[in-house]
């Protein structure tokens, strides 16, 4: 466990046993010329920081805004941004995810360690598998989510909805614009695993046939939006995207 903010929210009867990753006294953030690596017990709160630290360290860094926006998208209590963890948010692996949004908009990879001792890197689009599902077998501990330097250097643009001001993300869209001009789109909260796309350029009628490709049944149903309403938003604030970073 990591912060243990939603394991301790409801009961866990199956559960025999803990083990209390925050004992084992990993750095919360490693920002290097590579990029940035976020631990799996660093909290919210750490990675929101970073939108603040890293214009100082990394001013070509031009995505740094994005860790406060996929922060705050989050429906919690700041004591809840305080402890819940990048580990946690992303192994629960819920479509509205707010570590999950960040790392699938800036090509991000989780490193896991093996039981074996052993460990390997996969890229969030592989790891999250669909609603509260993901590749994380018996045995393993998601070390870390790491960010390229290359993707936190585009220009970024961010959208999110949800049925009310502060309510739960019901979709959550965000554009990335390299130094080539290539454009990555991902829609995340909307469905039930992150989707991303990989594009020449920020252009609608490419944006439009890639979101035609999203099957039916990836849209997420529950009670904070119809899949409906989803499909549509997403592509109205994907169209919008486009236009801002065009």
């Amino acid at each position: 466990m990591g912060g243990g903010t939603w394991l301790f929210s409801e009961p866990q009867v199956q559960t025999r046993r803990l083990v209390d990753l925050a004992g084992l006294g990993w750095s919360p953030i490693t920002v290097n010329d590579d990029g940035v690596e976020l631990a799996a017990t660093c909290t919210l709160e750490q990675a929101s920081a970073l939108s603040a630290r890293l214009p100082t360290v990394r001013p070509q860094w031009l995505a740094a805004p994005l860790f406060r926006q996929c922060a705050s998208a989050l429906l919690a209590s700041f004591k809840i941004l305080h402890t819940a963890t990048v580990g946690g948010n992303v192994c629960l692996s819920f479509p509205a995810g707010a570590m999950i949004s960040l790392a699938a908009a800036l090509a991000g990879e989780v490193v896991i360690w093996r039981a074996d001792g052993d460990d390997y890197r996969m890229p969030i689009t592989e790891f999250v598998t669909g609603d509260s599902t993901n590749a994380l077998a018996s045995g393993e501990v998601l070390r870390s989510v790491r960010l390229p330097a290359a993707a936190l250097t585009g220009r970024t643009a961010y959208r999110k909805l949800a049925p009310s001001s502060r309510g739960r993300s019901g979709v959550v869209v965000i554009g990335r614009v390299d130094s080539a001009g290539e454009f990555t789109l991902s829609i995340t909260a909307a469905t039930v695993r992150p989707f991303v796309f990989q594009l020449a350029a920020a252009d609608v009628d490419a944006v439009r046939r890639a979101h035609e490709g999203i099957p039916d049944d990836a849209w997420t149903r529950d009670p904070h939006g119809d899949p409906d309403w989803r499909r549509a938003m997403s592509l109205l604030l994907a169209e919008q995207i486009v236009a801002e970073l065009r």
